[in-house]
């Protein structure tokens, strides 16, 4: 391991986009404990020491902000809304034609739909600043008196706080794109990585302080086998085999090579279980804003909402499988055309070996994609089901380090990070990072 880093800095280009990556982590590490204009940075301690944040409702998007959330810093949002923008501008490819031929025009298209997420992102930024600064000042976000985060509520201050988070968004995406203009790896994603493996040590403390040695050795050894097993899943693909006719081009003949087409096992990545985590997050604000007063008795919906959708019953688990199965099939289907596909396949002259071109080939390759979605789809909500069945067995926290969205994002990330530091590294000495 230590030989392959240092071929990695005795490179010099490399070495300066590794190093600038890690200086762009640094300052997006910094930004997420700076606290906002108008924030009381002693009375948000006093409200994290009450422990009345662990889980819940926010426990989702904070993973998402590195923590910077309940820090009510600079950059409280983190990357979450830019991710949300992201998915709204991909699912409106099926609804708005425009987006569609957006999609089709290539580079210059790609750079219209990132301008649109652009400002999407800044839109669905004002809205949650404005949320998120209400909360706090009611001191319904961190579950502490109201005026202790924020002493003074004037409307300047709120204007200023909200302004500053939606900036701090803003300069978020510049950092990410950065990192992906001058670094290594996709800037959006390393952000995303570095935000999530910011709470992995406090989440296995967490574990080592209130369980015994025995249970934290066995989640340090399940989790091994969880990455082992989901860097097999991720690598796994059908490879669907493409011929091209030999054509005759003025006295040359061009075709006749063999490809082909990669489906993955897991195609949807990691969109599916974000959906069913935020759709599922629904009761939880409906009960956050809807509590019964003193001495009233809670409704027959509030008793329901918080007896069966409270992350620990039965049928919430169930609800939140099905869901992810039936997201990975919805996303897969708008993100894999089988037309377009064998459309493009019979423009080229490329067939399958043994189907005919056309509507053959379709049919053919919808039902490859049904057939390779399933185990992808069982395999989704069994990894989103681990923090859930975690906190029921040993009592740990719902961010639980080893299952859901953090650790399928972090193993993801770091995959294709290091494909493409092996790639560089193969353009200048021929010898990959991994021998």
């Amino acid at each position: 391991m230590f030989s392959a880093i240092a071929r990695v800095f005795a490179s010099p280009d490399l070495r300066m986009k590794i190093l600038f990556t890690l200086g762009i982590i640094t300052i997006y590490r910094i930004g997420a404990f700076i606290p906002a204009p108008g924030v009381n940075y002693t009375g948000v301690q006093e409200c994290l020491a009450l422990g009345n944040t662990e889980g819940g409702l926010y426990a989702f998007v904070n993973m998402f902000s590195g923590g910077a959330m309940l820090q009510v810093s600079v950059f409280a949002l983190g990357i979450m809304p830019y991710i949300t923008a992201a998915i709204i501008v991909q699912l409106l490819r099926v609804v708005i034609p425009r987006f569609e031929s957006l999609q089709r025009e290539g580079a210059q298209g790609q750079a219209k739909l990132t301008q649109y997420t652009r400002y999407l992102t800044l839109a669905l930024a004002t809205l949650n600043a404005t949320v998120l600064v209400t909360m706090a000042r009611s001191g319904a976000l961190l579950g502490c008196e109201p005026g202790q985060i924020i002493p003074n509520d004037s409307m300047p201050v709120i204007l200023l706080m909200i302004l500053v988070m939606t900036t701090g968004v803003a300069m978020i995406m510049w950092l990410g794109e950065q990192i992906t203009e001058r670094g290594v790896g996709n800037g959006m994603s390393i952000l995303i990585f570095v935000a999530i493996a910011a709470g992995f040590p406090g989440s296995m403390h967490q574990i080592w302080t209130e369980q015994d040695w025995r249970v934290f050795t066995a989640v340090c050894v399940i989790g091994m086998i969880l990455v082992a097993a989901i860097v097999f899943v991720e690598q796994s693909q059908r490879r669907v085999p493409v011929q091209y006719a030999k054509k005759q081009v003025g006295r040359r003949t061009v075709g006749g090579t063999s490809t082909y087409i990669p489906i993955k096992v897991n195609m949807a990545g990691v969109i599916p279980v974000i959906f069913s985590s935020s759709v599922l997050m629904l009761p939880s604000v409906a009960m956050q804003f809807n509590q019964p007063a003193p001495g009233e008795e809670p409704s027959g919906i509030f008793v329901f909402l918080s007896q069966y959708f409270d992350g620990a019953h039965p049928v919430y688990m169930a609800t939140f499988f099905l869901m992810t199965v039936g997201f990975t099939y919805f996303y897969v289907s708008i993100t894999f055309n089988p037309n377009e596909v064998a459309e493009n396949m019979r423009k080229y002259g490329g067939f399958i070996p043994g189907i005919r071109a056309g509507k053959p080939t379709e049919g053919y390759l919808a039902y490859v994609i049904s057939r390779i979605t399933f185990p992808g789809a069982l395999y989704l909500g069994f990894i989103a089901l681990i923090p859930l069945i975690a906190f029921v067995l040993i009592g740990a926290d719902q961010n639980f380090p080893f299952g859901g969205t953090s650790i399928l994002i972090m193993v993801g990330v770091g995959l294709t990070t290091v494909k493409q530091i092996n790639a560089q590294m193969e353009q200048h000495n021929y010898e990959g990072l991994l021998r």
